[in-house]
């Protein structure tokens, strides 16, 4: 009786729907390149300015939690057992609902740590800009972004550790540890973005925040909350419900991003100096930035390979990101023969 049973619920995978897996698949993909803007802007802009700690706290809490709830759900775990009688296809296209929300939180968990490693807690100190010195006072502290480190594995931990023991001991239980890491990462997900859309409100500007992230996610979230409940059904609400909230938050803050956007290239403001921290040392422009794995590219001489050298170590001794110090990117103290080329 229970094989039957069990083939009957499998059966349901051998056809998945070309519709629904077409639309899943899109999701999967969608959700991934969604999150590249936002990775790229922080690289690229070498900080994390103007992104709330308490932001990729919630967010990266709320993702572990929503991941873990669909993991433990029966359902979820029903379709990971048929994967034993069902082809690899069908088996696939079965946990593409599964496959969504661990997309979605190894990008956002990929964002935590961007924030770390491009974390600044002191801008560099430029008594002649003004507009420096005022960033300087929106800066968080290095100890929130050591709390908010501490926080997110603290809670990881945690989730790893009581699944666990409820998978050893009490199984029967999973279904209720399941739906309280739902209202978890709901209750999570409905504050998420409150921290960061009082700090853009604050600091009048975007910031490391990518725009075009939101704009598509923002529409995403709904088309994501309606491909799980068609997946999950009313039974699933602590899966979907987590996105309908999300994205109507996320719309919000897309709108005043937009409008800050908007008047910051209506109303320009002049810059005195230069506003990259690389140049703050005194050294000519004309030279590599920190780090530069082969400054000996650009050295004609020996002697401006040394100009060059002196300018990385000058860097390095002012570098306000921990995560980025010598012998995490690059390394001023290696020694560089300028008559090689790579």
């Amino acid at each position: 009786m229970e094989a039957l049973l069990k083939e009957d619920l499998c059966e349901g995978l051998r056809d998945p729907g070309v519709v629904n897996l077409i639309v899943s698949i899109i999701i999967v993909i969608g959700m991934l390149i969604s999150y590249l803007p936002q990775h790229v802007r922080i690289i690229q802009r070498g900080t994390s300015e103007g992104i709330s700690p308490y932001f990729v706290l919630l967010g990266t809490t709320s993702a572990t939690s929503a991941f873990a709830n669909i993991l433990l759900l029966p359902k979820s775990r029903q379709d990971v057992a048929c994967c034993k009688e069902l082809e690899a296809f069908h088996c696939a296209a079965g946990l593409l609902g599964i496959a969504q929300l661990g997309v979605q939180w190894i990008s956002f968990t990929f964002i935590f740590v961007l924030f770390l490693v491009f974390f600044r807690y002191n801008p560099t100190n430029d008594p002649d800009n003004e507009e420096l010195s005022e960033e300087a006072g929106d800066s968080p502290r290095w100890q929130t972004a050591l709390l908010v480190a501490s926080l997110t594995l603290l809670h990881g931990l945690g989730v790893i550790v009581v699944t666990g023991i409820l998978t050893t001991v009490a199984p029967q239980h999973l279904s209720t540890w399941a739906n309280l890491l739902g209202v978890m990462a709901a209750t999570l997900a409905a504050v998420q973005y409150i921290p960061q859309i009082w700090m853009t409100y604050n600091i009048k500007h975007v910031g490391s925040l990518s725009i075009p992230m939101m704009c598509i996610q923002t529409p995403g979230g709904f088309v994501f909350a309606g491909s799980l409940f068609a997946r999950l059904g009313w039974a699933g609400w602590s899966s979907w419900g987590i996105f309908i909230l999300t994205a109507t938050m996320q719309g919000l803050l897309l709108s005043m991003a937009i409008y800050f956007e908007i008047q910051a290239r209506n109303n320009p403001k002049p810059l005195q100096h230069p506003r990259s921290h690389l140049h703050a040392n005194g050294f000519d422009d004309d030279v590599p930035g920190r780090y530069e794995n082969h400054p000996e590219h650009f050295a004609e001489t020996p002697e401006r390979l040394q100009t060059i050298l002196d300018r990385q170590e000058s860097d390095a001794a002012a570098e306000t990101a921990p995560l980025l110090r010598p012998g995490g990117i690059g390394d001023p103290h290696r020694n560089y023969d300028s008559t090689t080329r790579s």
